[in-house]
Order: structure tokens, then C-alpha cells, then sequence
């Protein structure tokens, strides 16, 4: 009977656990700041991605740890009868990586044909693995003139990936991976 009980504080303890993390952890992190622009023949995008930066993954960054967020952008061609149909469906990522020698932080931008971006400024790293700016969506072109279209975007924040042998030792990065809610934006073009 004893081990009744005892099995019985252990299972409340993990459910309380679960939930507590649940809500330390919550997820905070958000799309803001939408544009679409037409920049001579092409349709170009940006946002900026807030609270995606906590204090344990700081922690993590500054001590070494590459940290990768990945983008999801998609467009749509709004149809009234029928199904609509994608017409670009674009994958990006940026990846943020600390050398404590040079005291440096390298981020790089797959959506960015140009070297990775070396800066001290650890505000300024945060700054540039959260925006996204002159993202070019499709040629102006190939869009129908008054048709409606969507823009379907997402993100996924920080899929850590640490060494092997550091996965059993750190239960946190269950807790690390963050993803949005699509945010779509709807236009004429």
C-alpha cells in the first residue's frame, strides 16, 4: 500500500512538473511588422520576428551554442470557385554562432547571397537573426492584375541541436523549441 502512495506523489509531482514548465516556457514569440513592396519587377517581403530571444537560450549562445531559426513563406493565388493554388513556397533560415575567443557572433542568412554578417554586438546579431528584409517573393509578372492573393508565413525558433552526449544532461531543449501560428496576410494586387 505504502508503494501505492509513493508511486501516487511521484506521478503528482511529474504532472506538476509538466505544468509548471508548460507555462515558464509559454510561448511568446510572434510575427509583427508585415510589408509587401513592389520594387521594380519583383514582389518583395519583410518582417520582424519578437520574443524569440530567452534568457536560457542567450545563456546557450554565449557559451557556444549554434542557434538556427527557420522561416516558412508561402503565396497563394485566392481563387472564389475553385482550390487556391500555391505559387512560391519559400524556406529560410538564420543561424547565429558565438566564437568567445574573438568575442564575436557570425550570423548568416540563407535569403542573403553575401557573406555572413560578423558583428560584436550581441543586440545587433539578435536584430538581423530576427528580420527579414527584401525577401523577393515571385516576379511581379507572373501575378494577375486585380487578383487576390495570400501571403501564409511562419516561423520556427531555435531548433537546438546540441552534442549528442549533452542531450541526456539537458532537458531544456525539449522546452527551446518554439514555433508560431501561420499569419496570413491577404492582398490585391
Amino acid at each position: 500500500m505504502s508503494i501505492l502512495r509513493n508511486n501516487k506523489k511521484w506521478i503528482l509531482l511529474l504532472c506538476i512538473y509538466f505544468l509548471m514548465a508548460g507555462t515558464v516556457f509559454a510561448q511568446d514569440a510572434k510575427l509583427t511588422n508585415f510589408a509587401i513592396i513592389r520594387h521594380n519587377d519583383e514582389l518583395l517581403f519583410k518582417m520582424n520576428l519578437e520574443g524569440a530571444f530567452r534568457e536560457e537560450m542567450n545563456k546557450a549562445i554565449m557559451s557556444g551554442v549554434s542557434t538556427t531559426f527557420s522561416f516558412y513563406v508561402e503565396l497563394y493565388n485566392i481563387k472564389d470557385l475553385w482550390f487556391n493554388s500555391k505559387i512560391a513556397d519559400i524556406y529560410l533560415t538564420t543561424s547565429v554562432k558565438y566564437d568567445s575567443l574573438k568575442k564575436t557572433f557570425t550570423v548568416s542568412r540563407s535569403w542573403k547571397n553575401v557573406e555572413p554578417v560578423v558583428t560584436e554586438s550581441f543586440k545587433e546579431a539578435q536584430e538581423l537573426m530576427t528580420r527579414i528584409d527584401g525577401l523577393k517573393i515571385i516576379q511581379v509578372s507572373k501575378l494577375e492584375k486585380n487578383g487576390t492573393y495570400q501571403i501564409q508565413v511562419k516561423a520556427e525558433v531555435s531548433k537546438l541541436t546540441l552534442p549528442f552526449y549533452l542531450h541526456y544532461i539537458f532537458a531544456i531543449g525539449y522546452f527551446w523549441d518554439l514555433e508560431t501560428d501561420w499569419y496570413i496576410i491577404d492582398f490585391v494586387y
